[in-house]
Order: C-alpha cells, then sequence, then structure tokens
C-alpha cells in the first residue's frame, strides 16, 4: 500500500505517520507514506497556493494548479496502480471501518489531498478528485488531521503491519459491535479486581464472554450501531433480544382508504422526526407529502399496521415497473418489469422493535407471491443501515445503487420470491 498525502505541512504530518507501528512497517517495506509539500508546485517565486475567492467572501482558496501539479508527479512516480484520490472534506462521505476496509481492499495506491484555509478552488475537485470523505460533521483549520486518521486506519489493516489479523477483527466497529473490555496487571486495582473468567484459562468461556460484552457494550455506548447490528449466531440472536427487551407484537392490517389518512400522516410525521435525529438526506424537504399518500390509496397500494386499534404504521406496495430503477448501476435478479415495489415503509416510534417492520415485508412477499411475480424490490438510503440490514437478514440482496428524482443516492434491494 502507497499513500501519498499533499499537504503544506509535510513536516508535521511526517513525523506523526513515520512513529511507532506505523514508521516500523515502513522500514519493513509493507507500506510506504509519503508527505508531498503542495508549494513545490507553484509556478511562482514567492510559492503562492492560494488567491482571493471569486465573488467576495472571507479568506482565501487554494489555487488548482499547484494542486493538479503535486498530483500528477505522485501519480508519475507511484505508476500503475490501483489508485483512489481522496480529497479530505466535510461534505464528503462519512469516513468509517466499512470504508476503511474497503479502502485497503480495492486500492493499492492512495492519494489524500489536505485542503487549507477557505478549501480549494472546485474545479481541481472536479477534474482530479475521485471522492470526498469526512472524519465526522465539523469543520477543521486543514486536512492534515482527516488524512493522517484515515491513512492509519487503512495502513493497519495491510497485511505485515500488525503481527496478526486477530490485531484488528477483535476491535471496535469491524463487525458492528464495540470492543470488549480489557485488563492487564494487576489483578486487583484501586480495589477493583479483573473479572475471574479472564483468569480461568477455559478460552472458550473467555470468547462467549468477550462476545456478550461487545453486544452490552454497543447497546450502552452505540444504541445506534446496536439497532443496525445483524446477529451472526443463535447466542448473539438470543442476547439481543434479551437486551431489546421488546417482544414481538401481533398487528392487524387493511388497504387504507382515505379516512384513514390522519393516521397515516401521524405515522409519517413520527418517522420524519426520527429520520431527521439519525439520517441526514431521508425523507426531508416535504416528502413525501400527503398527495403521494393519497395517490398510493387510490391505487390500492396503501397497507395500514394497527395493533389494538391503534394505528403502528403503514407501506406502500406496487406492482408496476419504476422508471428509476431502470438506471440502477448495477443489475437486478430479474430482468422483467413485473416485481411487487415496496415505497414508504414508516412505523411509529411506540411500534419500534417489535416486528413490525418484518411483517410489513413479510406481507409484501405474501402479496407478491400470490400475484404470481417473481420478485420484491426495495430502495433504501445508503445512509440508512437499519433497513439495509434488516433487508438482508432477510435474503435480500443489494443489487446495485441510483438516483432518485428528489435527490439523493438509493440502494435497490430485491428477493427472489
Amino acid at each position: 500500500m502507497r499513500i501519498d498525502i499533499l499537504t503544506l505541512f509535510p513536516d508535521a504530518v511526517n513525523a506523526m505517520m513515520s512513529s511507532s507501528i506505523l514508521g516500523r512497517a515502513e522500514k519493513k517495506g509493507v507500506i510506504e507514506i509519503n508527505c508531498v509539500q503542495i508549494r513545490d508546485f507553484t509556478t511562482n517565486k514567492q510559492q503562492q497556493v492560494d488567491d482571493y475567492p471569486y465573488g467576495g467572501g472571507w479568506g482565501c482558496v487554494m489555487m488548482a494548479q499547484p494542486l493538479k501539479a503535486c498530483l500528477d508527479h505522485v501519480t508519475a512516480q507511484a505508476g500503475e496502480r490501483k489508485r483512489r484520490v481522496i480529497y479530505m472534506s466535510p461534505q464528503g462521505k462519512r469516513f468509517d471501518q466499512t470504508e476503511a476496509r474497503r479502502l485497503v481492499n480495492d486500492y493499492d495506491h492512495l492519494v489524500l489531498v489536505c485542503g487549507h484555509y477557505e478549501g480549494v478552488d472546485e474545479r481541481f475537485i472536479e477534474l482530479c478528485c475521485d471522492e470526498e470523505l469526512s472524519i465526522g460533521d465539523f469543520v477543521l483549520t486543514g486536512g492534515e488531521i482527516p488524512a493522517m486518521a484515515i491513512a492509519d486506519s487503512v495502513c493497519r489493516m495491510v497485511p505485515g503491519v500488525l503481527s496478526d489479523p486477530e490485531c484488528y477483527i477483535g476491535e471496535s466497529h469491524w463487525d458492528g459491535l464495540l470492543e470488549y473490555p480489557q485488563y492487564t496487571r494487576p489483578e486487583v486495582w484501586e480495589g477493583l479486581a479483573v473479572p475471574e473468567i479472564l483468569r480461568s484459562g477455559n478460552h472458550a468461556e473467555v470468547a462467549a464472554w468477550r462476545r456478550e460484552q461487545q453486544i452490552i457494550r454497543t447497546k450502552e455506548k452505540r444504541p445506534d450501531m446496536f439497532e443496525a447490528f445483524r446477529p451472526q449466531s443463535k447466542t448473539d440472536r438470543e442476547l439481543v433480544e434479551r437486551l431489546s427487551g421488546r417482544e414481538k407484537l401481533s398487528f392487524d392490517c387493511h388497504r387504507a382508504e382515505l379516512q384513514d389518512m390522519a393516521d397515516i400522516m401521524l405515522i409519517a410525521d413520527e418517522a420524519i422526526e426520527y429520520l431527521h435525529t439519525r439520517y441526514e438526506s431521508q425523507w426531508r424537504d416535504g416528502v413525501p407529502e400527503p398527495g403521494v399518500f393519497r395517490k398510493d390509496i387510490a391505487a390500492g397500494a396503501c397497507w395500514l399496521f394497527t395493533y389494538e386499534g391503534v394505528s403502528a404504521g403503514c407501506m406502500a406496495l406496487h406492482f408496476k415497473a419504476e422508471p428509476a430503477y431502470a438506471d440502477l448501476h448495477g443489475k437486478w435478479l430479474t430482468t422483467g418489469s413485473v416485481y411487487g415495489s415496496v415505497h414508504r415503509m414508516a412505523v411509529r416510534d411506540i411500534f419500534r422493535g417489535h416486528g413490525l417492520a418484518t411483517d410489513m415485508l413479510q406481507l409484501a412477499e405474501d402479496l407478491t407471491a400470490g400475484m404470481g411475480h417473481p420478485s420484491v424490490r426495495v430502495d433504501v438510503h445508503e445512509e440508512n443501515t437499519g433497513v439495509r440490514a434488516l433487508l438482508e437478514k432477510r435474503g435480500y440482496t443489494r443489487c446495485g445503487v441510483f438516483e432518485t428524482a428528489v435527490g439523493g443516492l438509493r440502494v435497490g434491494y430485491e428477493k427472489l420470491i
């Protein structure tokens, strides 16, 4: 793995990246990290890299020319490789462990571009960068800290950097859980003892305890991760169900009618508020509006779910070709234009975690099979990890992505019935 970091502060970045574990790995030739000074590629004696922005405003903007010349230099040096040029930006996709695994698996040359001042000339991003990444929803004075974080996260998974893959496979975020607690000598410190099971010498029991602690910690510290976690064994599933403390409820359902609109909009409003607290782009700017639900009802496609007479959730199920699905970047499992397509699944807050979304998908699959259609398709926002995990758990296959008319990247899933 080769990483080139394009920066105005190469000495500061190199001091961090060339030390400790990464420094030793670089000396062994396992990785190569280069910190390249952007100023060396300017065309003026003053080594100017920034200028005032068109249209006015505070600060200065980094010019495209030195950035492009610097990029050309490092790509020429690196030669033909599986390369990815990434601009560090608060507007980029959120970087996480899944993204780190993607980068280390798919590429052997990363170029990390560190902006500064008020950012960089947009034309450089459009012409030269493959993607933008962010380490969080906050702004820093430059891209060096994000670049170092990404480089460190990626490099530690390169074979040979750490002594064994187990060094990172059991850590936080690897499989959607946080890491179990760690202890070292002495056995008792400040009156607190190391858990007895860790001193038992029974490796199987230690492994089971650690797995349990991962799930418990995730539930306590990161409920968003716990919600999206997919149990990988019967033991996982039993523990998750016990920690959730929610029993499976039996819901009723019927085709919605216009007199159900008040209940449907109540469900939709609660779902919109829920999504706004967790996902950046889903169901915003008045989407979906009441007219969409009325059309679903008129088409006989809207289903209202209730529990003991109380509205609990709704779903639209259509049996017509969706025009947007034709623009999928990928491949559907079926080639025909007849299938069931699920839209606008929404659950009220008090009924979350009681199996309603599973019931909705089961109904969609049963109705689709009853109509003699071969499959059910569902599209979901890429960042909605909860629904994506549920679909994959039920056997839906990720087929590709596409853009919608209302904006936003959607992931298309399909299940053969």
